[in-house]
Formats: C-alpha cells, structure tokens, sequence
C-alpha cells in the first residue's frame, strides 16, 4: 500500500492566520517546538461537514498551552473559524483536524521567553485509526514497558507533544511484536490508556474505566461515559489494576481517531467484543452523524 507523505500534497493549511499551500506550509530546523516540545495540538473529527465538539477542542488546546507557558495569539472562535476555513478550502466534509500550536524559533535553548508562538490548522481524509475490520472482530495490545508519568514529574493534563514519545516507542514496539497498540500502566501501575486513545472494560454489566488523573481526560471519552449513562448503564470511574482487566467481560478503547474500538486480546488474555462494545459503536455513529441528539451539558 502507497503512502503520501504529509509533506507532499496538494491543498492548503491555515497558518498564523493564512492560508498557504500545503507544501509551503514549514517552519525552521531549529525550531523550538521540534527541539524542545513545546508544543501542543489537538486531533478532531468533521463528521458531515460538522465539527465534532469544536468548542471543546479549541478550549482544550488554549489550555494546554498555558500548562506549557505559553499563550495562543487566538481565541477559541477565532481558532473554530480558522477550521472550518481549512475544511471549506479543502472541501472536506468527512475527515481528520489537527490543530497545532507551538513555539518558534527566535531563540535556541531551554528558554524561550520571546519566542513567536504559532499556530496552524491542517485537515484531511482520514478513516478510523484501526481498518473497520480490525475494529468489528477487536485489535491486540501489548502491555507497554513505559509508565505515564506523575502529574508533579510533566504537565500530564496537556495535550502536549513531548507527553506521546513514550507512546510511539510503546505502539511502535507493539506492532513490531504483531499486535496493533499497547496498553499503558500509570506510574502507580494502574491501568492508564492505550499510546492515543482512552480504556474502558465491561464487568458484569457494569462499565469501567481509569480515573485521568495522570493522562487526558478525553473528550470522546467524557462522550461515551455520557451515553453509556444515558442508556441506563452504570459507568464507575476509578483506579484498578491489571489483575482485575484479566476477568473483564468486554473492553474497548475510544478516542477522537480511534473512535471506539473493541479489543479482542490483551497479552494472553482473550476479549469477546459483546453488546457493550456494539451499542457504544452504534450510539457515538449515531450522535457524530446527527442521528442522535447531543447529550445536554
């Protein structure tokens, strides 16, 4: 299967408040942001030409600017415009948004205090993060040998680029050993999430999953907690460890490109996605498309 490389495509990318080509869409080598990650961006879906939870997402990455001390030169409506304006451009009405914010390159070194922040959006056609196969029967994890870390040791509540090295080492070690991603430890050793996208499992009807206290709140998580309830099942979110994973009845992962995702195996454990898994795929299909009102705030 062919790749097109991200740098070499036709289109336009808004940056810093323009829109140029896409392939003149750079910055420098010696760019903060690449050398020491100070940056931060967000990942999003438009679902029929809608946004799914714009406001949220442009909220979140104003925040996690500020978790890195930094400030956006953009308030939330002006970076909601700014993406409908890439997808208008590229006349996408179904597809991936990645918003980024990050420090340039007017100084070199640890500090950076008058450093240019900039900001660009890019959107593309981009199907669920696992093949709609792989999703039906359950993708594999490994356990992972990186731990997320305490929230006093990074600013764990940010959607920060530095935070996911652990995660392309994680997943990358993963597929080499033929699963499709790993699940992630806290450094308590409780279970945290999968290297890009929130944990949940089903015991006995009953739903669970980690409290975020040490890794992203996702808002497609927040979403499926929010349905799950809404259908009357009960959701606990709280610490547990692998041990109790092993006895789990279902479990699943979700996030903005995994949307949700059942997992069939998880070491030598064997998973059955059940009706948990399918009701949960069907009500976020259905609320994404429009089909199904929003939940009420």
């Amino acid at each position: 299967m062919s790749v097109i490389p991200f740098h070499d495509r036709d289109g336009h990318i808004w940056l810093d408040g323009a829109m140029v080509p896409w392939r003149e869409a750079q910055v420098h080598v010696l760019t903060h942001g690449l050398h020491y990650a100070s940056c931060v961006f967000e990942g999003e879906r438009i679902y029929n030409g809608v946004i799914f939870k714009s406001h949220e997402h442009a909220v979140r990455l104003r925040r996690s600017a500020e978790l890195l001390g930094f400030e956006i030169p953009y308030s939330v409506a002006e970076i909601e415009a700014a993406k409908r304006e890439v997808c208008r451009a590229a006349g996408l009405t179904n597809g991936y948004l990645r918003p980024v914010a990050w420090r340039g390159s007017e100084m070199m070194g640890v500090a950076a205090q008058k450093n240019r922040i900039h900001m660009a959006v890019a959107c593309w056609e981009w199907p669920s993060y696992f093949s709609a196969e792989a999703r039906m029967k359950g993708i594999d994890l490994e356990i992972a040998r990186w731990r997320r870390p305490a929230p006093d040791t990074a600013p764990t509540e940010s959607k920060a680029a530095g935070l996911y090295m652990i995660c392309t080492i994680s997943k990358h070690e993963a597929e080499q050993n033929g699963r499709q991603d790993a699940l992630m430890l806290d450094y308590r050793g409780f279970v945290a999430e999968a290297t890009g996208a929130n944990f949940f499992m089903v015991k006995d009807g009953v739903v669970h999953t980690p409290i975020p206290d040490c890794f992203l709140n996702g808002i497609t998580r927040q979403t499926i907690i929010d349905l799950a309830r809404r259908r009357g099942m009960t959701v606990l979110e709280r610490h547990f460890t692998l041990d109790e994973v092993q006895g789990a009845d279902e479990v699943f992962l979700t996030g903005s490109a995994a949307e949700v995702t059942p997992v069939r195996r998880i070491g030598d454990w064997a998973f059955t996605p059940g009706a948990v898994c399918r009701a949960m795929i069907g009500d976020y299909s259905d609320l994404v498309n429009g089909r199904l009102a929003a939940v009420a705030a």
